[in-house]
């Protein structure tokens, strides 16, 4: 199974996803080698769940009357939440559809 096309892929969402969050040396960093997948995706997860968190704080904080928080912060933060969580959610979908295509391979 070649697996470089994979590992192309990988790396470009990987620098895509550090330059669009303002991390630049990152995102130099994941284009010159392959890096282990799975901590990659534990990286994701973690990145996605401290999103999450973040939104739940800032909405905690709007509704208890914090004058810090505005409206308009509570709702971008939680968009941010829900859209890296329906992210999240897709990459989980093609991974199990291509687990389930190399589990019907014949060999």
């Amino acid at each position: 199974m070649d697996t470089q096309g994979i590992d192309q892929m990988l790396s470009m969402l990987r620098a895509n996803s550090a330059a669009a969050s303002g991390r630049v040396a990152e995102a130099q960093n994941t284009t010159n080698g392959g890096t282990d997948f799975a901590k990659v995706l534990q990286a994701s997860i973690a990145e996605v769940n401290q999103t999450q968190q973040k939104a739940d704080a800032i909405a905690a904080n709007f509704a208890t009357g914090n004058s810090s928080e505005n409206l308009h912060d509570v709702m971008i933060a939680l968009q941010k939440a829900n859209i890296s969580f329906q992210e999240m959610i897709q990459v989980r979908n093609k991974l199990v559809s291509a687990y389930h295509d190399v589990m019907n391979m014949q060999v």
